[in-house]
């Protein structure tokens, strides 16, 4: 990824680090995004400092935040050629017949609309003349009914919508694809496996949860020149669960 410029948001932990890591071990220059500025300057640290990684704060469905990260970014490192969509939220727990439906409108603001705003700054900053990559990151919730997370998986399953939309839309210069990852040992994930991991990696054949390394290599994969004729795919990465019919 020499000579590449990648921005990868919600990247201060967790699978965006990860990814950003990655990049940044094949040669790009990174900007990362967060709602925690002082995370975002740990992580940018990690990384390898300022000659190739920033850390921008703000929030993901704030449209001047995301216009203004491509402006830093495109003067710190030159054009965009590479984005990958991490953020996501999922603030409610619980069936849809009670779901809170202001908690509904912010994920779907943040995990699609959000998605869409940063796309088309990118492609502002320099992707719709460069060419390159986008990734979105959606979930195994998007693929299977999940119960107590079903609105944020409706989310998810729209996200890979509109990556295929957007795979035709863009091409031929951009390729658009997703990954959706099963359970990911991260914060964000916690409440689905702590104190009870051994359980829940039961039901899949791998037996084990993923960790943001495997999402990763998986996301560099599809940013890559092996990748070039791939677009508006959704790569599922679940270490084998929706095999068994079981998503959690």
């Amino acid at each position: 990824m020499a000579d590449q410029v990648a921005v990868v948001t919600g990247a201060s932990r967790g699978i965006g680090f990860a990814i950003a890591q990655r990049f940044v071990a094949q040669g790009a220059k990174v900007a990362i995004t967060g709602r925690d500025a002082d995370a975002l300057a740990a992580a940018v640290k990690e990384l390898g400092g300022p000659d190739v990684a920033v850390g921008l704060a703000g929030k993901g469905d704030d449209a001047a935040h995301r216009a203004a990260v491509i402006d830093a970014v495109r003067d710190r490192f030159g054009p965009i050629t590479t984005l990958v969509n991490n953020i996501g939220i999922n603030p409610a727990y619980g069936p849809l017949a009670t779901l809170d439906l202001n908690a509904a409108r912010k994920m779907a603001e943040v995990n699609l609309i959000g998605t869409l705003g940063w796309v088309q700054e990118a492609l502002r900053g320099g992707l719709a003349d460069t060419g390159g990559s986008i990734v979105n990151i959606s979930s195994v919730s998007g693929v299977r009914p999940a119960p107590g997370i079903a609105f944020y998986g409706t989310t998810k399953a729209a996200l890979i919508h509109l990556t295929e939309e957007l795979a035709v839309e863009l091409a031929p210069k951009i390729r658009v694809n997703a990954v959706a990852p099963a359970v990911v040992k991260t914060r964000f994930a916690s409440a689905l496996f702590e104190g009870r991991e051994e359980q829940v990696s039961a039901t899949y054949p791998l037996k084990r949860l993923g960790v943001p390394e495997d999402v990763a290599g998986t996301v560099a994969f599809l940013c890559s020149p092996d990748a070039a004729w791939i677009t508006g795919q959704t790569i599922v990465i679940d270490g084998g669960v929706t095999l068994t019919g079981v998503v959690e």
